[in-house]
């Protein structure tokens, strides 16, 4: 299956000094993303990729992510557009050859077959984790919550006194 995002890149185009490409999608491109990740509309999405390779079957990518998409905030239900950028690390490895141990402080690897890399489906990975899972349109506040006999104190209000404390200082 060929994804939304198609940017193939051979091995073999990546000399001994690395490689800096950049990835855009078009506008056919950005709506089928808009579709796959559930958003109203992805306006654009770019990245700059710097790719070194680590060894004949392996490429550390380094890359930087610029999108504007348009969310719904989860306070008032209104659409905005939204600006994400994100620098991020990640390695191509031949599938199968993942590693097994799951350490969080280690870069992601995208697995790839064939001796080629999808730069477009890297890129959509990355959009995909950096979208804030709650979007909040700026400027908009989370209503205050009203429970029938219960008072909760606001931000900067001084606590009431205990009742007892008065019995507290006779002691």
């Amino acid at each position: 299956m060929i994804p939304e995002f198609h940017r193939p890149l051979s091995l073999d185009g990546i000399g001994a000094h690395g490689l800096d490409l950049t990835v855009e999608a078009s506008p056919a491109e950005c709506s089928a993303l808009a579709v796959r990740m559930n958003l109203p509309a992805v306006l654009a999405l770019s990245c700059v990729f710097h790719l070194i390779r680590q060894r004949l079957d392996a490429v550390l990518a380094r890359g930087v992510l610029r999108a504007r998409v348009t969310r719904i905030c989860v306070i008032s239900l209104e659409e905005f557009d939204a600006t994400v950028e994100e620098i991020f690390q990640v390695r191509f490895v031949p599938s199968g050859e993942e590693a097994d141990d799951i350490d969080p402080e280690s870069d992601d690897e995208i697995p790839f077959e064939d001796s080629r890399i999808d730069l477009g489906e890297a890129a959509a990975e990355q959009l995909g984790l950096a979208l804030d899972p709650y979007p909040r349109m700026p400027g908009v506040e989370m209503p205050g919550v009203e429970m029938p006999g219960v008072e909760v104190p606001r931000v900067g209000d001084a606590p009431e006194p205990h009742p007892f404390a008065a019995l507290r200082r006779l002691n």
